[in-house]
């Protein structure tokens, strides 16, 4: 009962009429419009999932096109589906309560899914009084968002393709050749220390050029 005379305080503010029998239609937008925004503030800063880049587009897709009340292809509804629109509206308001602690929280991954809870009571208000109007469901925005989430990430952060037996091969090859060459120059390093230290080709090919000058004075 509370939450009902918030609900009505809120909409006398805006200049709601209270008496329209479509009230909920234009409620149940506003309160969608209103939570998405908030989670549209909070994954704005990063690269968005594909689970929460679908949650804001199933969003999207619910709201576009938001009919008026007194819209030609907008039904009135008899008592059993004023009934039904009063049971969407309840559990739009509790999952919205979850939402708000889950903000406080930095719970991103439970506005994810609540959004699409939201989301999903709400697209069934706007059947209700929208009856013509085809919605997609979740799963058919889930499943695009996710061939283009690959895509994109295919362009980020391509994946290197796993290696063949034979690139293996290759480079085990390539690895041991190296640390035969390591092996190789420690090796002469350590024989010229206890030599000591070996003539220059150059110092000697210039010693013998001399003596070569010399013989001929």
């Amino acid at each position: 009962m509370t939450q009902v005379a918030v609900n009505e305080a809120l909409a006398r503010d805006r200049g709601i009429d209270l008496d329209d029998p479509k009230l909920a239609l234009r409620v149940a937008a506003e309160r969608l419009s209103t939570v998405r925004y908030v989670f549209l503030v909070q994954i704005e800063d990063g690269i968005a999932t594909a689970a929460q880049r679908a949650s804001l587009e199933y969003a999207d897709a619910v709201l576009i096109g938001w009919p008026e009340n007194d819209a030609p292809d907008v039904v009135d509804l008899d008592e059993q589906q004023q009934a039904q629109v009063a049971e969407h509206m309840r559990v739009m308001e509790d999952h919205i309560r979850k939402y708000a602690s889950m903000e406080r929280d930095w719970d991103i991954d439970g506005m994810t899914d609540t959004l699409i809870r939201i989301t999903e009571r709400v697209a069934e208000i706007r059947r209700l009084y929208q009856p013509d109007f085809l919605l997609p469901t979740f799963a058919e925005i889930r499943r695009v968002v996710q061939q283009e989430w690959d895509e994109d990430m295919g362009k980020i952060d391509p994946k290197e393709p796993d290696p063949t037996a034979e690139q293996i091969e290759e480079q085990t090859e390539d690895a041991d050749k190296q640390q035969r060459q390591i092996a190789e120059h420690a090796e002469r390093a350590e024989h010229a220390d206890r030599s000591g230290q070996p003539e220059q080709p150059g110092q000697q090919h210039a010693g013998h050029h001399g003596e070569h000058h010399g013989d001929k004075a």
